[in-house]
């Protein structure tokens, strides 16, 4: 099979990198470089993601039709590329790439008409309401409740692990509109104003939080929520079907692309950190666990560029995306941990060396220390959201192996 780029794509490259050199702010780009986890505003991410809707690159996975960039798969893995390589982030997908899709296919035209232009220029945030308490890989034993009261339905539950919910206008939801014998039936898809009377956004505070900073999820209550039923996608009690949809847009990103760039990052700090008499590119056991990474990173990249080749021939992506998500996020973790241990007592995840704009004191330790403990504790959860690793290897033992 041919994996290599068409001189079209070379040609698109190009265009992209040199955009993306102009167009991404040298104050992000700081900003990103000494934040934990690179954390940005709410504020930075808007103006980001309006920059790539004037552009027109904002919705990579829309179809022109609805303003879409109408990237090819390929266009979409050099996007990526190109964005890791400089530091740029990604749109906050909840909207653009989560809902929005949903919404195109099971939704009504007066939905498309009122929400799209809305996602698509980033004046509308969303939040994604599917885990609840106990329901979380095992999502169709979910228990929010919303009872048909003729012209609306009245919700009552708990949702949890919502991130951003905090900045969210809208949250799309998964709900129970009638109890059924298999599970997956009697399940709802609805779009919730988060102004609406009876909603509650409560905090979950985590390891990787630093002191002063913003939190990443929460808890949303539900009680006795008024939802107008022009707010149902798609058929009442055929929620799953949506919610099904809406995974394959969760779970098939690249991730090469970005570990790639943290590769290299960890390379040019290995090589700058003092272990012993040499540096930790000098250590052997260092190295060796790098490079097994390293091995693992480029073997998942020819899946990816694989499966790229198998998209833009119509293919569908089967079980492969089960795999890209168990080996990506778990390089995700592998990549933290070599990190940590570079960072040595400067991970310390309170240090106040992670620095934040107005501070005049001096770092305790080297810039490449800030904020590696946070992302050390944030990655342990990749391996468990968009459905547990250990799911996603069930689902190739029975579609790829058979048992």
């Amino acid at each position: 099979m041919d994996i290599s780029f068409s001189e079209e794509d070379r040609a698109f490259q190009a265009e992209v990198r040199s955009w993306l050199e102009q167009a991404w702010p040298p104050a992000m780009r700081e900003k990103q470089a000494k934040s934990a986890l690179g954390k940005l505003s709410k504020e930075d991410r808007v103006a980001w993601q309006q920059r790539l809707a004037e552009k027109g690159w904002a919705a990579r996975n829309w179809p022109a039709e609805h303003g879409g960039a109408g990237f090819t798969p390929t266009q979409n893995y050099i996007f990526d590329l190109e964005s890791a390589r400089v530091g740029a982030p990604g749109v906050v997908p909840f909207g653009i790439t989560m809902v929005a899709p949903v919404i195109m296919k099971f939704g009504t035209q007066e939905q498309k008409d009122r929400f799209l232009p809305d996602i698509l220029a980033s004046r509308v945030w969303w939040c994604q309401g599917y885990s609840e308490p106990g329901s979380g890989s095992d999502l169709a034993s979910l228990s929010t409740r919303a009872e048909d009261r003729g012209d609306h339905y009245l919700v009552n539950g708990v949702k949890t692990w919502t991130t951003m919910a905090q900045h969210a206008d809208w949250i799309f939801c998964l709900v129970r509109t009638s109890q059924e014998d298999r599970r997956q039936m009697g399940i709802s898809f609805l779009l919730i104003d988060m102004n609406t009377p009876g909603i509650e956004v409560k905090p979950i505070i985590t390891l990787d939080q630093p002191q002063d900073g913003d939190q990443e999820i929460n808890m949303v209550y539900l009680e006795d929520v008024v939802v107008p039923k022009e707010n149902l996608v798609g058929e009442q009690g055929k929620g799953w079907t949506c919610a099904k949809y809406l995974l394959e847009f969760e779970r098939g990103n690249a991730y090469s692309p970005a570990l790639k760039g943290a590769v290299q990052h960890l390379q040019s700090v290995a090589a700058a950190t003092p272990d012993g008499a040499g540096t930790y590119a000098d250590n052997p056991d260092f190295q060796r666990r790098l490079n097994d990474v390293q091995v693992q990173l480029l073997a998942m990249e020819y899946v990816e560029l694989r499966i790229l080749g198998q998209l833009a021939a119509g293919q569908n992506v089967g079980p492969e995306s089960s795999m890209l998500k168990t080996r990506g996020t778990e390089l995700q973790q592998a990549v933290t941990e070599l990190a940590m241990e570079i960072a040595g007592a400067y991970a310390l995840p309170f240090d106040a060396s992670t620095s934040a704009d107005g501070d005049n004191f001096q770092p305790v330790g080297p810039v490449s220390a800030n904020g590696v403990a946070q992302d050390y504790f944030n990655t342990r959860k990749v391996s468990i959201y968009a459905g547990s690793n250990e799911i996603q290897r069930n689902i190739m033992s029975k579609l790829v192996l058979g048992l």
